[in-house]
């Protein structure tokens, strides 16, 4: 207990100590005030120690409760010294922050006032709006700037600002006031001052400074503005360069590549033109590169046309580069289609002299100087001018002069004043024409037309014989209106278009038309209803109609007869023109049809009695056959030695019988051949004839007659006759009665010449005698039947041998000719086909013939 209260009183002692250490310390750095309550608080405490027991016995006699209490009082006078310290040094730092803070409020008023003093020196104006305060604070005269208001009509920009610079200057202020955006703009007043706007947060409040712009500040404010609108001018260029689809690039003094466009890096294959300039990628060869260098160097713009690479394909550019202080830029222009189109264009114009060299229309180009730029070969030979003196690119003047002493141009009084007028072309716009007659009878019309480019092109055509051709084709067409005119058939001619264009008198009279109906050209509709009225079969009219309306290649020619009312009877002809008109003409055929009607008659009656004439002929060669081989037999028969001899008069007779009986018979074998062929009944047995053969045959049976008559007989068969296809017995038939016709008219003690040749594709059998020839005019009716000439003959004949021959040799495909003089003799000559041909064109010939024999019988 005692040792507890001795270390008790031990670290009582201790903390009393080191509390009177902080409260002397705390007393030494107080106030007057301070110390005093301080020595107060002290006073105190040593009070309360005096009440403590004094030494170990007091603190012997101690017991707990007065322990208890005392450490009590103890902690209490701690507490209170403790506050008492600390309450004077937040005494002692209030102290000397208040005099801190006095000093700084003093320094910034003096700021303050240094700032408000420079603030009214200088020309500006500042409104500051603070946070949560709506009515802004405007420090500064206004009125010391020029064109500002004073008060708060600053604030409506649009009384001293032009409206746009107005609307930007609120956006600026609203944006700055809402989100704190800084700005600096220069305004021009109304009056044309420069106002320097400068917007910023500060704190929580924000300034809008407004000043006047001046000297220097102003010269720097129009520059900054000068160089913000080349900066915007450059941005704009830059941007349409880079659109470009040209390659653009710019060098520096050094030559280096420095910028490049879109195009550019497109050009050499680069991601963009920065990747163009930092690789160094050159566009053009190092040729050009060069000659660009030496014409920048010498301060000369450089141009060339130049081949160049472009995304790996090889085009052709206008490349201008031109210097500048700094160094140089270039543009490349692609005119790889110019130079198609130019070369193009070179080969038209080559063609085009061409064309125009072939033309008959002299063509002559004058340049704008009136120098000969073109001119074609007829030009060169309308004029008769030297090639060299034309090659030498003439003024037209001087050709016109020469042409003048020449005597090639149109006599004119006034030469001069003629030339002067065709160089008025030079100025003019539309064309102009002309008509010249030369002094050698020829008539040119020329065409002068200005070229767009300038110059003039003179056409020259040489109209002499179109004028001719025109005047007799105008006379033609008279002759033929007077001709249609007066001719019987009407005619009527329609245009393309359907409408009337001609027509003659007789048209008029033939429908009963009134000529004001048709003076209109009416369409043929109209015409067609006219003339129905003769004519009501409305079939005729809708083809008419469909002839003359349809279309140009559908037209066809169209022939008709029709019967009108009056019972005339007309021929209708519809002929499509080459210029897609059609003619109508209508022919009155009524009395050739009757006559027509009355020969058809005639001609049926003819045929009839043919017809009659031939069945009665071969019946009664068919019935004379039978008697007459009867006769002959029974005549050869009496005059057999071995059936009785007979008296030589007797013996005579039976001759004569035989003799006549057998002539009779030819005759009828004759005819009955005749009719086969006339039937086409006849066969020919055709084979391998030898002329030889056959004129040796035919000349057997009629030596007996040759002997009578007292003549020879001369046969020549040339070496090249050779053989022909044909029928063996009917060519010696032919030949038989040749022979006999010739012995017939011959003279006794000639001869007879038979002859055979080659001539071209057939066989020619002669037979000539020296008789007394035929007339001239029964030369033609020799072949016909029945037709006998009994003029110098021996006895005369039933004339069936000649048309038998022609028929014959028609059958076989050739023909017959017959040359003969009266008195000298005649000729027949048979041609045979030497193989063989279709007998259609020979039967057909037979058949006309044949025709016309019977109308002449």
């Amino acid at each position: 207990m005692i040792r507890g209260g001795a270390r008790g009183g031990a670290a009582n002692r201790a903390w009393t100590r080191a509390a009177a250490s902080d409260f002397v310390g705390g007393f030494c750095g107080m106030s007057e005030p301070s110390r005093s309550r301080a020595a107060s608080a002290t006073a105190f405490i040593a009070a309360g120690c005096a009440l403590l027991p004094a030494g170990p016995a007091r603190a012997e006699s101690l017991g707990a409760s007065e322990t208890a209490a005392l450490s009590l009082l103890l902690g209490a006078l701690f507490v209170a010294v403790a506050s008492s310290v600390a309450l004077l040094r937040a005494r002692r730092r209030h102290a000397e922050t208040s005099t801190e803070l006095s000093a700084r409020l003093r320094d910034m008023a003096v700021r303050l006032d240094r700032a408000e003093a420079e603030l009214a020196a200088e020309d500006r104006v500042t409104v500051t709006w603070s946070a949560g305060d709506s009515e802004p604070e405007i420090v500064g005269e206004a009125s010391r700037i020029p064109g500002l208001p004073a008060g708060r009509r600053l604030l409506a920009f649009g009384s001293w600002l032009d409206a746009p610079l107005a609307r930007a200057l609120e956006e600026r202020v609203a944006a700055l006031r809402q989100r704190g955006e800084p700005f600096r703009l220069m305004l021009r007043a109304a009056d044309g001052v420069h106002v320097e706007a400068d917007g910023r947060p500060i704190g929580a409040s924000v300034r809008l400074r407004l000043r006047d712009v001046t000297g220097e500040k102003l010269a720097s404010a129009e520059l900054a503005s000068e160089n913000a609108g080349l900066r915007a001018a450059l941005g704009r260029v830059t941007a349409l360069v880079e659109t470009l689809v040209q390659p653009v690039w710019q060098r520096d003094e050094r030559g280096r590549l420095v910028y490049a466009n879109e195009a550019y890096a497109r050009a050499v294959e680069a991601a963009d033109g920065a990747a163009a300039v930092q690789r160094g990628a050159e566009f053009l060869d190092q040729a050009d590169r060069a000659a660009a260098r030496r014409a920048i160097e010498a301060g000369h713009v450089f141009r060339k046309r130049a081949p160049a690479v472009f995304a790996g394909t090889r085009r052709v550019f206008d490349v201008v580069e031109t210097p500048s202080p700094t160094g140089s830029a270039a543009i490349a222009t692609d005119v790889s289609d110019l130079e198609d189109v130019r070369a193009d264009l070179s080969r038209q114009m080559e063609a085009h002299r061409r064309t125009l060299d072939l033309l008959a229309t002299a063509v002559a180009i004058f340049r704008r100087d009136g120098g000969l730029a073109f001119h074609n070969q007829a030009y060169a030979q309308l004029w008769g001018l030297d090639p060299a003196f034309l090659e030498g690119a003439p003024t037209d003047s001087a050709i016109l002069d020469r042409l003048r002493a020449e005597r090639k141009l149109p006599e004119e009084v006034d030469f001069r004043t003629w030339k002067a007028q065709l160089r008025e072309a030079y100025q003019a716009i539309e064309p102009r024409e002309l008509w010249w007659h030369l002094p050698d009878r020829r008539t040119l019309r020329v065409v002068i037309t200005p070229n767009p480019e300038g110059g003039v092109t003179h056409l020259f055509d040489d109209v002499t014989e179109r004028l001719a051709l025109e005047s007799r084709f105008n006379a033609l067409s008279r002759v033929q209106s007077e001709t249609i005119d007066h001719l019987n058939e009407a005619v009527a001619v329609f245009g393309s278009d359907g409408r009337l264009r001609l027509h003659n008198p007789a048209f008029e009279a033939l429908w009963r038309l009134s000529p004001p109906m048709l003076r209109d050209r009416p369409h043929a509709e109209t015409i067609l209803s006219a003339c129905g009225s003769r004519h009501p079969d409305p079939e005729l009219w809708s083809r008419l109609r469909l002839a003359l309306t349809a279309m140009p290649e559908e037209r066809r020619r169209v022939a008709m007869r029709i019967d009108l009312d009056g019972g005339e009877i007309v021929d209708v002809v519809i002929l499509p023109l080459p210029d897609g008109g059609t003619l109508l003409t209508f022919t009155n055929v009524t009395d050739s049809v009757n006559r027509e009607r009355v020969q058809r008659e005639r001609a049926e009656a003819l045929e009839a009695a043919d017809r009659l004439k031939a069945d009665f002929v071969r019946n009664v060669s068919y019935e004379l056959r039978s008697p007459l081989t009867n006769t002959i037999g029974f005549g050869q028969l009496l005059g057999d030695p071995r059936v009785g001899d007979l008296s030589p008069k007797q013996k005579e007779y039976v001759d004569h019988i035989v003799t006549s009986a057998s002539a009779v018979l030819a005759i009828i074998n004759d005819i009955l051949d005749l009719q086969t062929i006339d039937a086409g009944a006849m066969e020919l047995e055709r084979s391998s004839v030898d002329p030889r053969a056959a004129i040796e045959a035919a000349a057997e049976g009629v030596r007996d007659r040759l002997a009578e008559a007292g003549l020879g007989l001369e046969i020549d068969v040339a070496p090249n006759a050779g053989v022909f296809e044909g029928d063996a017995k009917r060519v010696r038939q032919v030949l038989f009665h040749l022979l006999s016709n010739a012995i017939r008219f011959s003279k006794p003690g000639v001869a007879v010449r038979v002859s055979a040749a080659r001539e071209g594709d057939a066989v020619a059998f002669r037979v000539a005698d020296e008789g007394t020839g035929i007339a001239p005019e029964i030369i033609d009716r020799v072949f016909d039947r029945f037709e006998s000439r009994s003029g110098g003959a021996r006895h005369g004949g039933v004339g069936l041998g000649l048309p038998l021959v022609k028929s014959i040799v028609e059958l076989h495909g050739g023909a017959v000719s017959l040359q003969s003089t009266p008195g000298e003799g005649t000729v027949v000559t048979c041609r045979f086909p030497i193989g063989p041909r279709p007998i259609g064109d020979a039967d057909s010939r037979g058949a006309e013939s044949r025709s016309s024999e019977f109308k002449s019988a």
